[in-house]
């Protein structure tokens, strides 16, 4: 890939300006008491929900990447390859609504969406890649933040945030990785199913994430499941769920 194909927009620069003011914010509170400084919860917020966005953008941007490296050129003059947010999401359903869940403690939900031409790519293994770049994103990005604490040890305003952000990170990447219809997990299996699995899976992609969301929502145990494996792949990239506890309760800060 030509490395001019990759140009990141002003408005995912204003994103990560907004992420990392947040962090900076966090640094100036009250040293005895930080979860509780109205200083600490600012930049907890804007880190968080800044971090989230910018997330989004790099989930579809991997989708995207793979998808150009793999033969389907058509996604740069879409604008995939800029890493505007505008590009990958219908406002509201996207951008909006995740955020807002996001904001009272739901699952973090996939917010973004790329067309890609399955078409133009060379073979099933570099569709199957295509599918798998995204939630890899999520991974790789909650694992840097976990290490980033683990091995800087920053102030605990910013632990807390940096840990918040990436366990949000691994539940997205869990959750995303399901093979659901309509999930990247499908995504990544599908090309190997056969013609009558891939039909199934077409017309269950608009509401069969829906379902798995009201099942989560609706039955305590299957949850546990869910966020029992997340914290475990949590966990393993060097988590820590005190501080990740800490964020959450700093971020959700009128409960």
């Amino acid at each position: 890939m030509k490395r001019s194909a990759v140009r990141p927009s002003p408005l995912f620069l204003g994103l990560l300006a907004i992420t990392v003011a947040g962090a900076v914010l966090t640094l100036f509170g009250d040293p005895e008491s930080p979860i509780d400084d109205p200083v600490v919860i600012a930049g907890t917020v804007l880190f968080v929900l800044g971090g989230w966005a910018v997330s989004l953008c790099l989930h579809e941007f991997g989708h995207a990447v793979v998808a150009y490296k793999g033969g389907d050129y058509a996604v740069k003059a879409r604008g995939y390859l800029t890493l505007d947010i505008r590009h990958y999401t219908d406002p509201i359903m996207s951008l909006v609504l995740p955020l807002v869940l996001l904001a009272f403690g739901g699952i973090p939900l996939p917010g973004g969406a790329v067309w890609i031409n399955h078409h133009a790519l060379r073979n099933k293994r570099v569709e199957s890649l295509v599918s798998l770049a995204g939630p890899v994103s999520n991974l790789v990005l909650g694992a840097l933040l976990s290490l980033s604490v683990l091995l800087f040890q920053p102030p605990a305003g910013l632990a807390a945030a940096l840990s918040y952000l990436a366990l949000l990170q691994i539940l997205a990447f869990v959750l995303n990785i399901l093979p659901v219809p309509g999930l990247d997990g499908w995504g990544v299996i599908e090309p190997w199913m056969s013609y009558q699995a891939q039909q199934f899976g077409a017309k269950a992609r608009p509401w069969a994430p829906l379902v798995l969301f009201a099942v989560l929502l609706a039955f305590p145990a299957i949850a546990a499941i869910f966020f029992d494996l997340s914290y475990t792949v949590f966990g393993l990239v060097g988590g820590e769920p005190l501080w990740a506890g800490l964020g959450q309760g700093t971020f959700m800060f009128w409960r």
